[in-house]
């Protein structure tokens, strides 16, 4: 048997075993974490019950373009913004990381551009916990363009402004 095969089948092997022994609310909360933690592209349905201590986020790809998002959002500062518009390029339309100028290009359409981009995505990545981070930068000048992504928190903190509007 092919090894990583063979590695897939005891993960899935150890995880039902540990699964098995927890009521249907924990394996909820406990797939939502693993979720999160590895951002698996394909969103894991996890279907909320009566009693969930939470409300869960609407599945993605739920809405038909940013300005949805960010009206389910309702983001009131410029780093809000930035946050939301950054979800959507990385949770909705799955993409692996961005850049200040997409952000703030859609931030323009939808009437509120930043002053200072960079400046906003600092502020993010200067939070604790950090809420953005940069996964690299293409050129060698001061000036060449960075890439940044979402991470677990900061994708935690959109998710949880639009549970707050719901």
């Amino acid at each position: 048997m092919n090894e990583k095969i063979h590695t897939e089948i005891e993960a899935m092997s150890t995880i039902s075993t540990a699964l098995s022994e927890l009521d249907q609310d924990a394996v909820r909360r406990v797939l939502q974490w693993a979720n999160q933690l590895f951002q698996v592209k394909t969103p894991i349905a996890i279907t909320p019950t009566a009693d969930s201590p939470e409300p869960l986020v609407p599945a993605e790809n739920q809405y038909a373009g940013i300005p949805e998002l960010f009206n389910a959002a309702n983001p009131t500062t410029g780093l809000e913004r930035v946050l939301v518009v950054a979800y959507w390029f990385q949770i909705q339309e799955g993409v692996d990381d961005w850049d200040s100028f997409q952000i703030n290009k859609e931030l323009k359409h939808l009437g509120y551009p930043s002053g200072n981009i960079t400046r906003d995505l600092d502020t993010l990545m200067a939070r604790s916990p950090r809420l953005v981070i940069q996964v690299r930068k293409e050129g060698k000048t001061q000036q060449a363009r960075k890439r940044y992504k979402l991470t677990i928190e900061g994708v935690k903190t959109v998710r949880n402004m639009v549970n707050a509007n719901q």
